[in-house]
This record gives C-alpha cells, sequence and structure tokens, in this order.
C-alpha cells in the first residue's frame, strides 16, 4: 500500500470546474490546514473504509448533470485513510454527490449529502452494499 505524499505542488492545484460555473474542491492535507484562511461552509473529511484503495475522488453539485474532475489528483486514498476536501468560500451549493472509482474504474456513488451540516464523511462498501456514516 503506497502511501500519499503531498508536495508543494498538489497545495496550489485547482481541481476542478463543475457544471458551467467554476466551482471547485480539492485534496488537501492535515498540515495544510494552518495555512488557509478562508474556507467553504462545505469543507469535510472524508475517510475510506471501502476495503480497497481509491484511485479517483469526485465531489460534485447534486443539481449536476456530470461530474467534474478528480480531487485526488495524481494522488490515491488507501483504505483506512483521510483525506480533508476543502471548498471555496464563494461556494453555495448545498447538496453534494460523491463518486470514488477504483483502479480498474469500478465505482460507488453517494447522492445529497448536505455538505453544510456534514463536517466528516466516512465510506464502507460491504456484502455488496455502500453506505456512508456522515457527522
Amino acid at each position: 500500500m503506497k502511501k500519499m505524499m503531498w508536495n508543494a505542488a498538489a497545495f496550489c492545484l485547482v481541481v476542478g470546474v463543475l457544471c458551467f460555473s467554476a466551482i471547485s474542491t480539492r485534496a488537501v492535507s492535515k498540515t495544510e490546514n494552518l495555512f488557509l484562511t478562508t474556507s467553504g461552509d462545505q469543507d469535510f473529511e472524508l475517510v475510506n473504509h471501502t476495503g480497497v484503495e481509491i484511485y479517483a475522488l469526485y465531489v460534485t453539485p447534486h443539481s449536476a448533470n456530470k461530474w467534474g474532475s478528480d480531487v485526488l489528483g495524481v494522488d490515491t486514498l488507501p483504505d483506512g485513510e483521510s483525506v480533508e476536501i476543502k471548498f471555496s468560500w464563494k461556494e453555495k451549493a448545498k447538496y453534494w454527490d460523491i463518486r470514488v472509482e477504483d483502479e480498474d474504474g469500478a465505482f460507488i456513488e453517494w447522492e445529497k449529502l448536505n455538505l453544510l451540516e456534514i463536517s466528516t464523511v466516512q465510506l464502507f462498501y460491504k456484502n455488496g452494499k455502500a453506505t456512508a456514516i456522515v457527522e
């Protein structure tokens, strides 16, 4: 299992344009949080308990017609690891969908999560069923 490595270039990455507007999210390390002065109300921690390494992660407004960019970029999220997802302070959407993909492109989706009321999302996949615990 490879360990996620964050570098200065990854911190500066803008992770996506969603739909027809410039809505962006990005994954950041916990140490980067010390340097952020403004963030969105939708910021949350995503914890991978799916049993597989996540190779792609998409966080898109529920009202969007298609998925935006992979917020992990070139990194992956091993099982048992977590990542902070940060939004622009300008972001206003309330409900969001999350999609994760494994190395083979198999995917699981969670829909209509109210990220204005959620600070942690723990993703699970067991016995063929995807679930999430939110806090």
